[in-house]
């Protein structure tokens, strides 16, 4: 049972649309007999939403092994829910994060949801249950940090017109599945903590939220472009994602994240549209996520999580060779095009 906050929903509620199908109920919502829709196509029916303020992530750092699990809260706000006054779900915002350094610029990891089905009960017991399709997207961006060679080198890219993930268009794309059946694309968020693992107190928040829910993913390879160069390149720049992170985003691995929400509030359609755009702006000046920081990853009794400084470095280096090895030929891609 989700964790529960007492407060004032805000007017307008009507409710209904979890109990318009018998299916829809828990303790085993199927939602199958809902079209998954695309998640930006009605926001103009957009009423309420159910903010996540505390977004916490868990993953193996080493895969399977139970001891290595990390733990980290993404930034406040960083995902929320969108609905109808009688519960219908029609957009669910998923995670962005980024982390900016002279070397590289902006590094952006997003969640992008390509299609979701669901409901939301602002009166009853259960809070939500929603299915969803994602792909995560990996890319870089200028940065206010960036030194002038790198910002040289993503003028190449750019110019090359060759698709290395310079902007989200071409971004690096990772394949994410039910973790589950990796023949199945469709991730059911359901009410409750993860059953998978036990969360540290650091990574809780009964009492503060309204109420909990959770979704996991099985990572997969990340999709080729057919141009041997480029592919060459996110191959590298993604052994330094994972080395960085702790295997994140490494095939075979599952991220689970238990999203505790605020109580409902009403939708500015025009914010949620532009929510994105806002989060990716902030990044990019280096002022991190505009709803403030989240934390550093950490194991269940609270150690930070570190990475082997020696073996990022050896990845950056690699890269930088990479980089210097390849410089002509895309300074003669950019003179072509």
């Amino acid at each position: 049972m989700a964790q529960q906050q007492s407060g004032t929903i805000p007017p307008g509620w009507v409710g209904g649309f979890a109990q318009s199908n018998p299916k829809f109920a828990y303790p085993n919502p199927d939602l199958s007999s809902l079209p998954l829709l695309d998640n930006l196509a009605n926001i103009d029916l957009l009423q309420r939403q159910q903010a996540v303020k505390w977004p916490e992530f868990s993953w193996e750092s080493v895969i399977g092994d139970p001891k290595s699990r990390c733990f980290q809260m993404f930034a406040p706000y960083i995902s929320r829910i969108g609905y109808t006054n009688e519960g219908r779900v029609y957009s669910i915002i998923c995670p962005q994060q980024g982390s900016c350094s002279p070397s590289f610029g902006c590094l952006n990891i997003e969640v992008t949801v390509t299609g979701q089905r669901g409901w939301a009960d602002e009166t009853g017991q259960e809070k939500v249950a929603a299915d969803l399709t994602v792909e995560g997207k990996i890319w870089f961006s200028p940065s206010a940090l960036q030194n002038p060679f790198v910002k040289f080198l993503w003028g190449l890219f750019a110019d090359s017109k060759l698709p290395f993930p310079a902007r989200k268009a071409d971004a690096i794309r990772v394949t994410l599945h039910n973790s589950d059946d990796p023949s199945k694309s469709i991730l059911p968020g359901r009410m409750g903590e993860s059953a998978r693992f036990k969360s540290p107190d650091f990574a809780r928040h009964p009492g503060k939220a309204w109420s909990v829910a959770n979704l996991e993913v099985g990572i997969g390879p990340i999709v080729k472009t057919g141009h041997a160069i480029v592919d060459d390149f996110n191959e590298l720049t993604m052994e330094l994602v994972n080395l960085a992170s702790g295997n994140l985003l490494s095939p075979g691995n599952v991220l689970t994240w238990n999203v505790w929400c605020e109580e409902p509030a009403l939708v500015d359609r025009q914010e949620w549209r532009e929510h994105a755009e806002k989060w990716r702006e902030s990044i990019d000046a280096d002022h991190g996520a505009p709803s403030g920081p989240g934390t550093d990853p950490r194991y269940f009794d609270g150690t930070p999580f570190k990475p082997i400084e020696a073996l990022v470095q050896k990845e950056i280096d690699k890269i930088n060779a990479w980089l210097k090895e390849h410089l002509l030929a895309l300074t003669q891609a950019a003179k072509a095009k």
